[in-house]
């Protein structure tokens, strides 16, 4: 039985999120089906995490395991020949046989963007924030860096999927423009259920004066979430990098 690993990206607009569900389609269960085809047999797909509806994946890490004799460097192809347009596997490696693309992922980086901008942007409907107020990106910048650390971040997440803990810590968070557009980076060992996008809001509500930025920390220690900002909605939310033992994966 071989363990391969896929490295793909997918664009998560028409799926409600990675994980298989019962009366929706998602991206895990469309990958599935065309990998069965191709391999002749029924696979489990295990995804390093669990994007939520409407959330995009730049770089994505998923394996199975198969009896199947498919050369690798051939898989990407033969998959893509079988998957809609919106989702693509770049490369296909065979890993050691006790990899696990969520246990044995080190930490991960999800990327926030804004389209902040007085005009509206067609292109840019469902893949990022339309916020037509001019943000100062120094200031989002000083907001985004008091979530870094160890924390309970229990103010940030939304009630979901059940956790042991929700301390995490986060390496990084910061915020840089590019022109009109906005990218708030968080890299941390983990994430709770929809913590990027709840951080987001509340660097967001930081802006619009509603606390300092140096009042953040404390709003953590309280874990109160309706003293933070809000959830902002999927579509800017992008899962961008991903770290692992095996370099071949990681990027």
């Amino acid at each position: 039985m071989r363990n391969i690993a896929l490295k793909l990206m997918y664009n998560g607009t028409a799926y409600h999120g990675w994980q298989v569900q019962k009366t929706e389609t998602s991206v895990c269960e469309t990958i599935q089906i065309a990998i069965e085809k191709i391999c002749g047999h029924p696979v489990q797909l295990v995804g390093c995490g669990r994007t939520d509806a409407g959330v995009h994946a730049e770089r994505y890490i998923a394996n199975f395991r198969t009896t199947s004799k498919i050369p690798v460097e051939r898989l990407p192809l033969a998959i893509n020949t079988h998957t809609p347009p919106d989702i693509a596997v770049e490369a296909a490696f065979e890993v050691a046989e006790d990899f696990n693309a969520i246990g044995s992922c080190i930490k991960k980086e999800y990327t926030y963007r804004i389209y902040n901008s007085k005009i509206k942007n067609p292109f840019y409907v469902n893949r990022a924030y339309f916020y037509p107020k001019k943000l100062d990106e120094v200031f989002l910048n000083r907001a985004a860096n008091m979530f870094v650390g160890t924390h309970d971040f229990r103010a940030v997440r939304s009630v979901g999927t059940p956790t042991k803990t929700t301390v995490r810590t986060i390496h990084y968070c910061h915020v840089a423009r590019n022109g009109e557009l906005l990218e708030l980076k968080v890299c941390a060992d983990g994430f709770l259920y929809n913590m990027v996008r709840a951080i987001t809001g509340t660097v967001l509500y930081a802006a619009e004066g509603k606390f300092l930025p140096e009042e953040i920390p404390a709003i953590l220690e309280r874990g109160d979430r309706s003293a933070a900002g809000p959830t902002v909605p999927a579509g800017g939310l992008y899962m961008t990098r991903l770290w692992y033992e095996d370099e071949r994966l990681n990027g």
